[in-house]
């Protein structure tokens, strides 16, 4: 998912986004100058820069931090960083979900390949009840958890455990991605607090470390 939100006082104005693979590199730019152009401001009127820092895609991760960094950097404007698992739990059918079973806790997935997701697991005042990490998934997986309390899943990495996962306090939405206009709350609460990171040293939370892959060899 690459996108961009102009958000005022909390809430997002203008939305733009793709869904469509590693789309960052040709979209994010087009994205902001589309966004700037609708809100009707300037890019000098910002008040702050927000990213979502990760975990996720290490490309996309990258050249969205690099992005932020150069626009904050460029503008004077500081930086803020939002938990891209903490986003996810904003997205407005995860927001349904909580109004139609009240008393669930919320576990975000993405996907990382083969049974492994990077997950967490937060109530619904999104304080952390298990702190993000990356996890093999096996039909064990939460059992503790489950066996108190219901638990939404939701994100790309969700459908691979609800194939394994046979209990009747897991709950399951599907269509969940992080998205800038999930952001807006969560970063003006930073703002308001003076929350920003160090240009000169922030850095994507990747959670893990980038694994290269050789090409395959042309026949």
């Amino acid at each position: 998912m690459c996108s961009v939100s102009i958000a005022i006082d909390g809430a997002s104005q203008v939305f733009r986004s793709i869904n469509e693979g590693y789309s960052h590199a040709e979209k994010l730019a087009v994205f902001v100058d589309e966004a700037i152009k609708e809100s009707g401001i300037q890019l000098n009127q910002l008040d702050a820069i927000a990213i979502s820092k990760g975990p996720g895609s290490y490309t996309g991760l990258r050249i969205g931090v690099s992005s932020a960094k150069g626009l904050a950097y460029s503008l004077g404007k500081p930086l803020i960083a939002v938990q891209t698992l903490q986003i996810m739990c904003l997205h407005p059918e995860v927001k349904r979900q909580i109004n139609l079973y009240k008393d669930l806790v919320l576990c975000p997935m993405l996907d990382a390949r083969r049974m492994e997701v990077y997950t967490a697991v937060y109530d619904i005042g999104l304080k952390e009840m298990i702190e993000v990490q990356p996890m093999i998934l096996d039909e064990l997986s939460f059992h503790d958890l489950l066996s108190q309390e219901g638990v939404l899943f939701f994100g790309s990495g969700s459908s691979k455990f609800k194939d394994i996962l046979k209990n009747d306090s897991a709950y399951f939405v599907e269509g969940v991605w992080p998205q800038a206009s999930e952001m807006a709350m969560l970063s003006q609460m930073k703002y308001d607090q003076n929350e920003f990171e160090d240009l000169a040293y922030f850095e994507p939370f990747y959670l893990k470390e980038f694994q290269g892959t050789t090409p395959k060899k042309l026949l």
